[in-house]
């Protein structure tokens, strides 16, 4: 069969059986104005909970103008190539060294997107005698590295103690046997969770094993310990960490990441990262902006703006778990209020919520999640105010009373895809 002729057969898969009803409004929402707690969606105002913008460096005003004087200095292009070839400066060099030192590292290696870096640097640590061990609610980035590794890979349960030592025994007699090494992959906050990694846990494990960590920081690097150094820095084990990656799309609200760790393995990674050397380097303004933001985050502004951001997130916590609703482990600030329902009460939620209480947070349902759970996923940031809290939760409250009476209760999903 063609295989054009397969894919336009198909359903589209798990997420895109929804197409013809969800682009525009449930999948590939268009929000507009100014990037905030306050935007517009489908013409309306509506209060967003759904920006990874946690410090809102997004509209900083410094932030702002770094960016635009740097794209007016240096263009989007520059510097052609990649980093290997002829996309080399020295703002790049700076911009690492801000980030080893910051990370207390001996070096860092920048990412033009932090998806792929983190792909490109699994595969490139690996090879086939070595063993990758991981969390089972490991992200997409760390899923796909591990793909890509000619040997074993083995999974433990979810920030399951005693099953990551039964794993890591695993691993280990096997590396005795192929003369191989094992590496630990977690994520320092879980983006779908908040829940956070159990670093400190997992070195205590170096005690009884050989094995090297790395995490992904995405959600806690800028955010997370006592000066936004990440999770490491909140469990006090950043020395135990081996490789530290962090991104730019969160608390930086820009694109990109990095990669931090011994002099050594970042020398060879600069070699043997295919996502780097066969990619564009990161362009000038956005390095020159990165460094604007490593600058506040750093600064007792960037303090503020934590305490700010974890003001609102503790508010809106403790709110959700007094009214008696299951936002599960969440730490971090990523909040998730999970509910019982399918897809179609799912989808008449989210326009409950859009278009009548001009909320607009993420929906999250199966495939990412069990089948017959509803997960509202809600981001707050150092931008939104008390005023928004209040509302939210009062909001909330409406809501799921409405589910539990079967108001949202439906035969199939509501048109609202937006066609051009």
């Amino acid at each position: 069969m063609d295989i054009f002729d397969r894919i336009a057969k198909d359903s589209g898969g798990p997420l895109g059986q929804y197409r013809q009803k969800a682009f525009g409004y449930y999948m590939y929402p268009k929000l507009e104005g100014e990037l905030g707690p306050h935007m517009v969606f489908n013409g309306k105002p509506v209060l967003c909970w759904s920006l990874n913008n946690y410090l809102g460096l997004a509209n900083h005003p410094e932030i702002r103008k770094t960016d635009a004087e740097a794209a007016a200095r240096w263009g989007l292009a520059y510097p052609m190539g990649s980093r290997m070839m002829s996309g080399h400066t020295s703002l790049h060099e700076k911009f690492e060294r801000e980030l080893a030192d910051f990370e207390k590292k001996e070096d860092a290696f920048l990412f033009n997107f932090g998806y792929q870096g983190i792909v490109s640097t699994i595969d490139a640590l690996m090879d086939r005698h070595d063993v990758i061990v991981y969390d089972s609610e490991a992200h997409a980035c760390l899923i796909d590295g591990a793909r890509l590794h000619m040997g074993k890979r083995m999974a433990y349960r979810h920030n399951d103690y005693e099953s990551c030592e039964t794993t890591l025994k695993r691993a280990t007699k096997l590396c005795e046997e192929t003369g191989g090494g094992i590496l630990l992959i977690t994520e320092g906050v879980y983006g779908m969770t908040g829940a956070l990694g159990f670093l400190d846990k997992i070195v205590e494990l170096k005690k009884k094993y050989k094995f090297r960590i790395l995490i992904d920081d995405a959600h806690g690097f800028g955010v997370m310990g006592p000066h936004g150094r990440g999770t490491s820095e909140h469990f006090g084990v950043m020395d135990e960490v081996d490789l530290y990656i962090g991104a730019y799309a969160k608390s930086m609200a820009s694109i990109g990441g990095f990669v931090a760790g011994p002099k050594v393995i970042i020398d060879y990674l600069r070699y043997n990262l295919r996502s780097q050397i066969y990619a564009k380097s990161l362009p000038m303004a956005f390095v020159e902006a990165g460094l604007k933001r490593l600058e506040i985050i750093r600064s007792a502004e960037g303090d503020e703006l934590r305490k700010k951001l974890f003001t609102v997130t503790r508010a809106l916590q403790k709110g959700f778990r007094n009214m008696g609703l299951d936002i599960g482990p969440a730490e971090a600030c990523v909040t998730p209020v999970a509910v019982k329902g399918g897809v179609v009460e799912a989808t008449n939620i989210a326009k409950d919520l859009r278009e009548n209480y001009g909320i607009f947070c993420s929906i999250v349902v199966y495939p990412v999640i069990p089948k017959g759970m509803i997960i509202f996923r809600i981001i707050p940031t150092a931008a939104h105010s008390m005023e928004d809290v209040d509302y939210t939760l009062k909001t909330f409250a409406e809501v799921v009373a409405k589910l539990k009476r079967g108001e949202y209760e439906g035969d199939e999903i509501p048109d609202m895809a937006i066609r051009g």
